[in-house]
């Protein structure tokens, strides 16, 4: 019996996973993406009755939008730069404040081919979730291409946020 609850699972695509969980915990989320542009958002979304807890999403591609929109700091931008822990951070906390969610999660970095410097790679990328209790981020390098580093950013904060409702079950108990 447990072997067959464990297969069916592996059939629910993750976006449907994270969908069942905030819906079991009646959570919502938004999104605010920079290099993904919008890609997060159209997987979320991809799941029919996403709306009950979706509440909707900010791309967020220039840093003005982040500053006037996300509210970000001008001084982040400055001296930390938009492909940043501080600015993903910044980013996740404004969606959800703007957006009144219990989740906000964002992403920012740099999708390639162009843009990358030695400090900063094409490739790497700042994931941030942000709660009432708390903001997390990650930062990964992917080694793809423009759509491969936009595909894998995406896969690695769904994989954050299952994690963090995954952690949040278990400490309810």
């Amino acid at each position: 019996m447990k072997e067959k609850m464990e297969k069916e699972e592996e059939k629910i695509p993750i976006e449907g996973a994270i969908g069942d969980e905030l819906r079991k915990g009646g959570l919502s989320l938004c999104t605010a993406e920079s290099c993904t542009g919008g890609l997060l958002s159209h997987r979320i979304t991809n799941v029919s009755g996403s709306s009950d807890y979706y509440k909707g999403g900010i791309v967020a591609y220039s840093n003005e939008v982040k500053q006037k929109i996300l509210h970000v700091a001008e001084k982040t931008l400055k001296e930390k730069g938009a492909v940043s822990a501080a600015c993903a951070r910044e980013m996740s906390s404004g969606v959800r404040n703007l957006l009144d969610a219990d989740i906000g999660i964002a992403t920012t970095g740099i999708a390639g081919p162009t843009g990358g410097t030695p400090d900063k790679p094409v490739g790497l990328v700042y994931i941030a979730l942000a709660t009432k209790e708390y903001v997390y981020h990650e930062k990964h390098i992917f080694q793809g291409d423009r759509g491969e580093n936009k595909r894998e950013a995406v896969d690695a904060a769904l994989e954050m946020l299952k994690a963090s409702l995954k952690r949040a079950r278990s400490s309810e108990r």
